[in-house]
């Protein structure tokens, strides 16, 4: 093997918004950023030790798949696994771990509340300390179910980051309390606030997510974005010289991170902003519905219809009496302005290849955009997924 000595900001590589919010941005990373970026987290805030072992569950298109590559800074050993996570049974990847002497094992959001409704048990488990968890907010829920069902020891590291650095803004302390349905803290070196609309920081308080000074690994460019132009309509086109992010968040009393959802997906009735988070964990736990998405759509006038689209589980079929139980879970469990406007069944939810949902797109179709201009069908696993709501919004223009 050949090395090179390069500048600390030459690229690295490039990788590929996940295309929640739209096309997919061409992130390019530096050498020096993602270096650094990657030795700090999997040191300080993932506590990875020397001889230890780590397995991330990802696919090569998720940003995880790069950080997981870090592992390898920290003299430990990246545990790898070709195959779906859920075959035969949700119980694979914890076996495998048991049997591979996993010491941190990381997955998504939506993998642990599959294994909480699927009920699963695993035993064994005797070298894991951590499980990390990330992709999506995990609600208290999952941090019960983990410490209830998965082992009682253990520490529950839920993180929140993203493509754009390749790393967390927020994730895990191994010297601090893990709080139910909290991140831990703000990651080493990332200056993050919650600010309202005028620019203040507030703590204990929903308000967008800005970066305030410079993280090592933000990228260096967008790829053919010469003039920067993309860049900045990205990240700070909302406060000058700040970055945005584009997620609610709430820095609570005692430093722990919640994070609400995308505040472009964020729902606002009546000047009350309800995360999209809310929605799914509440019609979680109506045991009839399988996946569930929700949508707001402003209209002239200060009015808005905010749909609530519902996978329904095998066997089940969304009657009225269901349609009431949704409601009624939202409207006890938050507000009657968590209560939608109408409940609807479709086939399927649209996700990203790393697993989130696509609510961004989906509103600007349900708002009249082009869809070829709106969705990277590419960025999907389920691209067909779209075709009901192309068709729904037909519907709606009747």
């Amino acid at each position: 093997m050949n090395f090179e000595r390069v500048p600390f900001s030459h690229p690295i590589w490039i990788l590929y918004s996940s295309g929640t919010t739209g096309l997919p941005k061409a992130i390019t990373h530096s050498h020096g950023g993602i270096l650094l970026e990657h030795l700090k987290y999997l040191t300080f805030h993932n506590d990875l030790r020397e001889g230890e072992r780590l397995f991330w569950y990802t696919t090569t298109g998720w940003m995880m798949w790069n950080y997981q590559q870090g592992v390898l800074l920290c003299g430990a050993t990246a545990v790898l696994y070709d195959g779906h996570p859920g075959y035969p049974n949700l119980e694979r990847l914890w076996e495998f771990c048991d049997k591979a002497k996993v010491n941190h094992f990381g997955t998504s959001a939506g993998f642990i509340l599959a294994c909480r409704k699927g009920e699963i048990r695993p035993t064994g488990l005797k070298d894991l300390r951590s499980v990390g968890s990330t992709g999506s907010t995990l609600p208290e829920e999952g941090f019960e179910y983990v410490y209830e069902h998965i082992k009682k020891d253990i520490w529950l590291a839920s993180m929140s980051g993203g493509t754009d650095v390749c790393s967390a803004f927020v994730g895990g302390n191994p010297l601090w309390p893990v709080y139910s349905g909290e991140i831990q803290c703000r990651a080493l070196g990332c200056s993050l606030e919650a600010w309202d609309d005028d620019g203040k920081p507030m703590v204990g308080e929903v308000g967008e997510m800005v970066i305030t000074k410079p993280m090592p690994s933000m990228p260096v460019f967008l790829w053919g974005d010469t003039d920067f132009s993309k860049y900045e309509e990205s990240y700070f086109n909302t406060y000058t010289g700040m970055w945005r992010h584009g997620d609610w968040i709430e820095v609570t009393e005692h430093e722990g991170i919640v994070i609400y959802g995308r505040s472009d997906a964020t729902l606002n009735r009546g000047g009350v902003r309800i995360g999209t988070s809310e929605i799914y964990r509440a019609v979680d736990k109506v045991s009839e519905v399988q996946d569930s998405m929700i949508i707001c759509v402003e209209k002239s006038g200060g009015k808005f219809y905010m749909p609530l689209f519902v996978v329904m589980k095998e066997g089940n079929v969304l009657t009225e009496d269901i349609r009431k139980k949704i409601s009624s879970v939202l409207k006890n469990d938050y507000s009657p302005r968590h209560v939608p406007d109408e409940i609807i069944a479709v086939p399927d939810i649209p996700y990203t290849i790393s697993g989130k949902k696509t609510e961004t797109p989906v509103k600007k179709i349900l708002m009249g955009r082009d869809p070829s201009k709106v969705v990277n069908t590419g960025a999907l696993r389920n691209p067909e997924s779209m075709n009901f709501f192309v068709n729904f919004y037909s519907t709606m223009k009747k």
